[in-house]
C-alpha cells in the first residue's frame, strides 16, 4: 500500500522543538521532492517547506526560516521537519506531501498542486 504516515506531533510549550517525521512505504521517495505544510483551524493550507529529489535544496515559507529545518533519509525513506523555537501561530495539523513532478524544484512542491500523495497529518499544539 503506498502511503506516506507522519509522526512526531504534540503539545509543546512555546519556545520548545519538536521533531516531525514523515516516513514513506510502498514507493521509494529518492525521485520525489518533499514538502511539509499545515493547515491551522480556520485558515488555508500551505507550504512550509520543502526539499528537492536531487541535491538537498531547499525551501522555506518566510514565517518559519531559521527556525525550521527539512532534511531526508532516503536510506530511511523518511523526511524530518525539526522545529525549534516553536510559536503559538505554529499550532496547525502538519501534512507531509510528494511531489514527482519539477522535483529539483522545491519551491514548486511547497505550492501544493498536483501532489502524489499525502499523509493524513500530525497534530502540533504550542501552547503554555
Amino acid at each position: 500500500q503506498l502511503q506516506l504516515v507522519e509522526s512526531g506531533g504534540g503539545l509543546v510549550q512555546p519556545g520548545g522543538s519538536l521533531r516531525l517525521s514523515c516516513t514513506a512505504s510502498g514507493f521509494p521517495l529518492d525521485y520525489y521532492a518533499i514538502g511539509w505544510f499545515r493547515q491551522a483551524p480556520g485558515k488555508a493550507r500551505e507550504g512550509i517547506s520543502c526539499i528537492s529529489s536531487s541535491d538537498g535544496s531547499t525551501y522555506y515559507v518566510d514565517s518559519v526560516k531559521g527556525r525550521f529545518t527539512i532534511s531526508r533519509d532516503n536510506a530511511k525513506n523518511t523526511v524530518y521537519l525539526q522545529m525549534n523555537s516553536l510559536k503559538p501561530e505554529d499550532t496547525a495539523v502538519y501534512y507531509c506531501a510528494v511531489k514527482g513532478v519539477y522535483s529539483d524544484y522545491p519551491e514548486y512542491a511547497c505550492d501544493g498542486d498536483g501532489m502524489d500523495y499525502w499523509g493524513k497529518g500530525t497534530l502540533v499544539t504550542v501552547s503554555s
